[in-house]
């Protein structure tokens, strides 16, 4: 991965430091000089060559001669007799002919070298959110670049083609991705630029990802309508959680349904467009033949478009249905009766990017899930189903 800053040039070939002095005219010139060691262009350029290893420029292997001369403007002549005594101190390790030398570098001699990171939300307003903001100002405080993409994975419609196209003109060296589907996390996979899944379907990819644990949550909020009677419930989540294949927590959903000897139909978990005229003629399907009795809303935003519409219709909450959120939201703060929703501690998965930031700029690979609890709170707007 190329290095975001330009490293320093070893100093040109042969030069050395001499003091200065005057000729005073008459008087006989005696420098003496027993410290001065000229130091070969060899030398200088294994200095300079040193120092680029302890910052953790190369990993793999060391580039070839010939591209190391063109960089640092010397013969490859002098650069081979530099490699040879990188060689002689063990910090690189013949692989043959016409094969890269191996980096043996002592445990610990790595530094941490600044990068550039890409962070591809999922939503144009997640651009406001508070932890989008802090990761950012952290990474900067670390030293590397932080650069949010333009377009959000929605904006991008979810569509690898696309993303790559914005990927490529961004030019950054590793990807932060928020929220995900499984087809925009697998094409992240199969690229070599490194990458993170900050939530979104990463099950099973070979990838470092964090995000909550919601399956056993969903499973309780599902029990908690079922016992207070509830039988027309309906889950309205984005596409990317119910396909290719429902999400472990919406499959938990469907099957407490089931267990309660309910018929799972689409009805339960609606194709909708992803629009805010979309989600608006989903609702008023939905209440216009069967109108459920429970609604769990994936999303602040189209949670409170249900809350605008139930006013508009005069369903009262939760008295003719009750609501509940995917997730907690500051926007929630001032509602009275609380919204029931899901809770979950965003800070660990923060410090969890940071983390797998810090080891990628020391040349550590690491692909680790990492998971946080959530727990269910029932809220004020859960109540007994009507009728």
């Amino acid at each position: 991965m190329p290095d975001s800053t330009e490293p320093p040039r070893p100093p040109a070939a042969g030069a050395a430091a001499f003091p200065s002095c005057r000729h005073v005219p008459g008087t006989a010139i005696h420098i003496s000089v027993p410290f001065l060691r000229l130091r070969t262009a060899a030398q200088q350029t294994a200095d300079y060559l040193r120092a680029e290893l302890a910052r953790g420029r190369w990993h793999d292997g060391m580039p070839g001669s010939m591209k190391l001369a063109a960089e640092i403007g010397v013969g490859h002549n002098t650069v081979d007799a530099a490699l040879r005594l990188l060689e002689t101190e063990g910090l690189l390790a013949s692989g043959g002919r016409r094969r890269r030398r191996h980096i043996q570098l002592p445990t610990g001699s790595l530094q941490q070298r600044p990068l550039r990171f890409g962070i591809l939300l999922h939503s144009p307003v997640d651009r406001q959110i508070g932890y989008v903001v802090n990761l950012a100002h952290e990474l900067s405080e670390a030293g590397h670049t932080a650069l949010i993409a333009p377009q959000t994975l929605t904006e991008l419609n979810m569509d690898p083609e696309r993303i790559g196209r914005l990927v490529r003109r961004t030019g950054a060296d590793a990807w932060i991705v928020q929220s995900g589907s499984q087809a925009v996390l697998s094409w992240f996979a199969a690229q070599s630029a490194p990458a993170f899944a900050m939530f979104g379907r990463f099950a099973d990819l070979p990838l470092a990802a964090a995000g909550p644990n919601g399956t056993p949550a969903f499973r309780m909020a599902t029990r908690t309508l079922l016992a207070h009677g509830h039988r027309r419930i309906v889950c309205l989540c984005r596409r990317q959680w119910r396909q290719p294949e429902p999400a472990s927590y919406m499959r938990a959903y469907l099957e407490e349904l089931q267990a309660a000897g309910l018929t799972v139909s689409s009805y339960n978990l609606p194709d909708w467009e992803e629009t805010n005229a979309g989600f608006q003629e989903c609702l008023t399907a939905l209440f216009r033949v069967t109108p459920p009795t429970a609604l769990m809303v994936d999303e602040a935003p189209f949670l409170v478009a249900a809350l605008q519409f139930m006013a508009r219709g005069r369903i009262r909450v939760p008295e003719d249905v009750s609501l509940m959120s995917f997730d907690d939201d500051v926007a929630f703060a001032g509602c009275d009766p609380p919204i029931a929703c899901m809770k979950w501690d965003v800070q660990p998965l923060i410090r969890r990017v940071l983390r797998w930031a810090s080891l990628l700029s020391q040349g550590t690979v690491d692909t680790k899930h990492t998971f946080v609890r959530v727990t269910f709170d029932p809220g004020g707007t859960i109540g007994r189903a009507p009728g």
